[in-house]
């Protein structure tokens, strides 16, 4: 079975508190970024926590491994269940946060390609492939890859082999969610399901394709 995560990207605390409630019964996690967290503060990260869903922490971490490392402290000690973080700045520093997600009982997943057009400018010509073997080598959960290349989700499986692949772009970026679901641990909507009317229905139709 593959999950279904909420990629939580409004900024308004009402709304967000709306959306997650309607959708809790119908998705396995909710990941939350920088536009929420900005707009209503880190302690809508509390709120949402009464839910009982575990919260992903999409901050893709990179810098140097102090600073990530203070970073994720503040994840975890937050409520998160879980965070985003880049391999790009050195296999020290994505070590650092999988490191400080372990000794909290957490989960790391490592950015190996994005989901958007011009990721192939600089996630191509094997860097993909690097920063998924770095996720292998520190222990990482698993890594992030793209639903809208579905081509590169199978190559990258061939690195990771049985760590968990979550995969953005279905919905609003055009991948199919029936396509995609076998091939990863979970699919990561957003647009599609806290633009539509009823976000509640958006997520039934989703999930479905995850059974």
């Amino acid at each position: 079975m593959t999950d279904l995560i909420l990629s939580l990207d409004v900024i308004s605390k009402n709304e967000a508190t709306r959306i997650a409630t309607a959708c809790a019964d119908h998705v396995d996690a909710i990941k939350i970024g920088y536009p929420l967290v900005l707009g209503a503060g880190i302690g809508i990260v509390k709120e949402l926590e009464s839910l009982g869903r575990p919260l992903i922490a999409d901050f893709k971490v990179a810098d140097i491994p102090n600073t990530d490392r203070l970073i994720c402290e503040q994840v975890f000690s937050s409520g998160f269940s879980a965070v985003i973080a880049h391999a790009f700045p050195g296999r020290d520093s994505a070590s650092v946060c999988v490191d400080v997600a372990h000794d909290h009982g957490g989960e790391c997943y490592i950015v190996s390609e994005m989901s958007h057009p011009g990721a192939t400018e600089f996630f191509h010509g094997g860097n993909a492939e690097k920063m998924a073997a770095i996720a292998v080598e520190t222990g990482a959960d698993g890594i992030i890859a793209p639903a809208t290349r579905t081509e590169r989700i199978k190559a990258l499986r061939g690195i990771v082999g049985t760590l968990k692949i979550f995969s953005p772009g279905v919905g609003a970026q055009g991948a199919d969610p029936a396509t995609v679901a076998p091939l990863v641990d979970g699919i990561i909507v957003g647009r599609s399901i806290y633009e539509s009317g009823r976000p509640e229905l958006a997520a039934e139709k989703f999930r479905v394709h995850c059974r």
